[in-house]
Parts: C-alpha cells; sequence; structure tokens
C-alpha cells in the first residue's frame, strides 16, 4: 500500500495541472494512450524540422489513422471511466490538441485544406482571435466577416463529412469530427455574441461607432511610439472626439429624424469615454511599458516583425507548420494573463491599463497575423507549389505586357513561349508528379493557371506585328 501510494504521489508529481492543480490525474487505462500520443508528437515534430525533404503524404495521412485509433481508445475509456462529459479535461487533452494542430497544419502543407483536419487549428486561430475580441470589445462587423465566412466554409465540410456516415457511430468512426464539431460550436457561439452587440447599434449611429473604433485603435498603435512623436496626431482625436461628444443631447445621442433616442447609447457611450481616457493617459504618460513587461513587449514585437516578414513572403518561403512555433510561443504569452490582464511580475499587480492597451493590441496582432497566414494557404501541395509560383508570375507578367507592352513581334512573346513550354513539359500523362512519382494535391489549380497563361500568350500572338 506505501509503495502503490509513493508512485500515485509520483504519477501526480509528474502530471502537470490547470488552476490551483484541479485538472484531474491521468489514470492508468489512459496512460498508455498518452505515451503513444506523446510518441507522436515528437516524430511530428521531428518531421517539421525536417527542411530537407517535402512531407510524404502516405507517411502524414499514415501516422493521422493511428492517432485517430487512440483516439477511439480514448473515447472507450472515457465511457468506461464515466469521463465522457466534454467538459472533462486532463493532460491526454492538451498533448491531443498539440497534435491536432500540427497535423492539420501539416495537411495544410500537402494542399489538403478542404479536408477535415486541414480545419483544426484553423478553428483553433479564429477561437483566439474572437476571444481577443471579444475582451477588448473593439470591433466592427467588418472586423467580424472573415470570420463568419470561415466559419461558414469549415461547417460546410464538417456537415458534408458527418452525412456520409451513420449517426450512430459517427464520433466512433470518425472521432475526429467530434473535436472538430465542439471547437465549430464555440467559435459560432462565441461569434454570435459579438454580432450581437453590433447588431443592436442603430444605423444613424453605426458611423460613430466605426470611427470611434478607429479613433481607440489608433489610441492603442500610438502608444507604442516614442511619446514626443504623439503631440499633433494625439490633438487632432482630441478635437474631434470634442466634436462627436458635442453632438449629444442631454448625454444621449438622439436620432436626427426623429429626434429620440438611438439604439446603441451603451456601446457608443462606452466607447466615447474609453477613448478619452486612453487619449488622457497618451498624452499623460506616454508609451511607458514598465521594465517587468518589457521583455513580454520585445518578444511580441518581434513575433509581429516576423509574421509581417512572412505575410509578404509566405508563398514563396512559408511552409505552413513553420507557423506551430508561432503558436506555440503566443499560447506560452497569452498564458502570463489573468483575466485579460497582463500582471506585474515583482509586485503581482495589473500593470497600468497604457501598458495593457499596448501589450493586448501586440497580442492580438499577433493572433491576427497568424490567422492571415493560415486562411491565405493555397489548397497546392508544397511539392507542386513552385511550379504554381512559376506560373502566377508569368501569368502577372503576361497580364502586364497586355496592358502596356503595345505590339509585340514574335521575338519578344518567344522567352515566355519557352517558360511556358518548359513548365508544360514537366507534365506526365497530362499531369505534374512529385519525385516519387505521386499525384500532388492541386492538379486542377495549377492546370487551371497553365491553361489562362496559354490563353493569354495567344491572345499577344493573335495581335503581334512583323519585324
Amino acid at each position: 500500500m506505501a509503495m502503490h501510494r509513493q508512485q500515485q504521489q509520483q504519477k501526480q508529481q509528474q502530471q502537470p495541472c490547470g488552476k490551483a492543480g484541479e485538472q484531474p490525474l491521468v489514470s492508468d487505462a489512459e496512460q498508455p494512450i498518452l505515451n503513444t500520443l506523446i510518441s507522436v508528437r515528437n516524430r511530428l515534430a521531428a518531421l517539421k524540422k525536417d527542411r530537407g525533404n517535402y512531407y510524404r503524404p502516405n507517411d502524414i495521412v499514415g501516422l493521422y489513422n493511428d492517432t485517430l485509433e487512440q483516439v477511439r481508445l480514448l473515447y472507450g475509456v472515457r465511457k468506461s471511466e464515466n469521463h465522457d462529459n466534454i467538459m472533462f479535461k486532463n493532460r491526454i487533452d492538451s498533448v491531443l490538441d498539440e497534435c491536432f494542430q500540427l497535423f492539420s497544419l501539416f495537411y495544410l502543407a500537402l494542399g489538403k485544406s478542404k479536408e477535415i483536419p486541414a480545419t483544426y487549428v484553423q478553428l483553433v486561430s479564429i477561437k483566439q482571435n474572437i476571444e481577443m475580441l471579444k475582451e477588448s470589445g473593439i470591433y466592427t462587423d467588418a472586423d467580424l466577416e472573415p470570420f463568419r465566412t470561415r466559419l461558414r466554409d469549415i461547417r460546410e465540410i464538417a456537415d458534408n463529412e458527418a452525412s456520409n456516415e451513420e449517426s450512430d457511430e459517427i464520433y466512433m468512426a470518425r472521432p475526429e469530427l467530434k473535436l472538430v464539431f465542439l471547437r465549430l460550436s464555440q467559435c459560432e457561439k462565441e461569434l454570435g455574441e459579438l454580432e450581437e452587440n453590433t447588431r443592436i447599434i442603430s444605423d444613424e449611429l453605426l458611423p460613430i461607432y466605426e470611427e470611434l473604433v478607429h479613433i481607440r485603435r489608433r489610441l492603442t498603435t500610438l502608444s507604442l511610439l516614442p511619446h514626443e512623436s504623439l503631440g499633433d496626431e494625439a490633438r487632432a482625436f482630441q478635437k474631434r472626439l470634442i466634436e462627436i461628444d458635442d453632438t449629444r443631447v442631454d448625454d444621449q445621442f438622439v436620432s436626427a429624424e426623429t429626434g429620440e433616442v438611438a439604439e446603441g447609447q451603451t456601446q457608443i457611450v462606452g466607447l466615447l469615454e474609453e477613448c478619452f481616457d486612453r487619449l488622457h493617459d497618451l498624452m499623460a504618460e506616454g508609451s511607458t511599458v514598465p521594465k517587468d513587461m518589457l521583455p513580454v513587449y520585445d518578444r511580441l514585437m518581434e513575433i509581429r516583425l516576423q509574421l509581417e516578414k512572412l505575410l509578404l513572403t509566405s508563398r514563396w518561403t512559408l511552409r505552413e507548420t513553420d507557423l506551430w512555433s508561432y503558436q506555440v510561443q503566443l499560447q506560452d504569452i497569452d498564458a502570463l494573463r489573468k483575466n485579460g490582464q497582463f500582471k506585474d511580475s515583482s509586485t503581482g499587480e495589473p500593470a497600468p491599463q497604457q501598458a495593457q492597451a499596448a501589450l493586448n493590441f501586440l497580442l492580438h496582432k499577433c493572433y491576427n497575423l497568424l490567422y492571415k497566414l493560415l486562411s491565405s494557404s493555397e489548397p497546392v501541395a508544397e511539392t507542386l507549389m513552385p511550379v504554381h509560383n512559376q506560373l502566377r508570375t508569368l501569368r502577372r507578367c503576361l497580364l502586364e505586357v497586355k496592358k502596356y507592352g503595345g505590339p509585340l513581334s514574335a521575338r519578344d512573346l518567344y522567352p515566355y513561349q519557352m517558360k511556358l513550354s518548359s513548365i508544360d513539359n514537366l507534365r506526365v500523362d497530362g499531369k505534374f508528379l512529385d519525385d516519387e512519382g505521386h499525384v500532388p494535391e492541386g492538379q486542377g489549380i495549377v492546370m487551371s493557371l497553365l491553361n489562362e497563361c496559354y490563353d493569354l500568350l495567344y491572345e499577344l500572338m493573335a495581335t503581334e506585328i512583323d519585324e
């Protein structure tokens, strides 16, 4: 008994706990599953670091199917232990989440963006962005539209997959659907709450609300700049806020047509007062970030610059799996917050409001850049991406020649003919193959680009002049 108790204590020390140590331990029946999932995660991490070779679809898909078998076993264990409630979480759920995020990035890199595994990391990113918008309360309907559109697309993909399975056994046959539907429902619910807040603002007040959102965001951006460079723009915002405030009648915004109090007072007045508060803090304090917060600030600034650079060069340099390191870094920084606030490490007290605004702004900016990179992923396998990029460049050149080139001779068009012919000659039996003779994802997109380039070239050749 004493030895058994000692083993249990050792196991408890090895298990990371949730808040105040409340996270349940991994049971003996779950332990082999956890060990297997950790092994899968490590293998995926090793594959991710291998930049000398293209990812092999059979390796990734095979490993994914093996992982699904472990998920089925986990569901069976949880059911037998009466832990099949979706609220039950322990370390195995955290490792499983990391595995599915990594698999999702691999599927995007393979060009399988329309398949269920590829949607998981996008849902994680969408939820992170929605939660940041909810915390700040600073958003317009236009900010929500990209997430609304993408969730609609993912819902269609998930529903189509689910319709192909027997309803009684769907989650055992396709356990990944349970995880995706759970995250999808969470995102849709939280998005609906944000939409409701903007929906109750009257059409007359909407332009004022959108302008205040712009001012509020700009004030946060200004907080990142040196204090001496704020003067003119800060004073201009102060003047504009006073003008907006002066349009109120008895402290309320009223309809110009009916003279009645317009709907959305709480949102507009609250945002107006927040803008005044932030402006006052900015002009008084400048862009001061406490010394204890500077490492977090510098780290966020570095991540932001790296992600912005990737956004410019992603078509040529990005492997979707490269985004995993940024996701982990941002989650680590996010975990430093308590109730949405960064704490001063020396005092344990919340950092000053101006510093809070700057750090939360940067964190949200990084999450948003990460989502943009994920959502911009083309459904083309990385083995086919060089051909895809060459054809995009060639198409752009031909469009520019068509627009500005004027009459061209056969000699002028010869380099374009040669390049297009060299790309076309890469096909085998009408398809582009990878180094192992497999047909990679994205054939339809690449063939569409190839045909468009031929059409543009023939159009230019039809108008060529004699030399």
